[in-house]
């Protein structure tokens, strides 16, 4: 496997874990919150950004593994 595959498999696997945050609330998924990073004073009002930027990035990696790997 190169690394670009793991990058791409990653990419999917961190997109999931943003749209679980929307979902699930724990010690490992607030840690995984990217609305914390850019909001000050995020809070369950700025949660569905997650959701969002989840369903961005698990679509570019899905669409990547295809372009890259299985259609190829």
């Amino acid at each position: 496997m190169s690394g670009d595959f793991i990058l791409t498999l990653g990419g999917i696997v961190y997109g999931a874990a943003l749209i679980w945050t929307m979902f699930v609330r724990n010690k490992v998924t607030e840690a995984l919150r990217v609305d914390t990073l850019f909001i000050p004073n995020a809070s369950e009002r700025t949660r569905p950004l997650n959701l969002g930027l989840g369903v961005i990035v698990v679509c570019y990696f899905i669409y990547a593994l295809f372009r890259d790997y299985i259609l190829k």
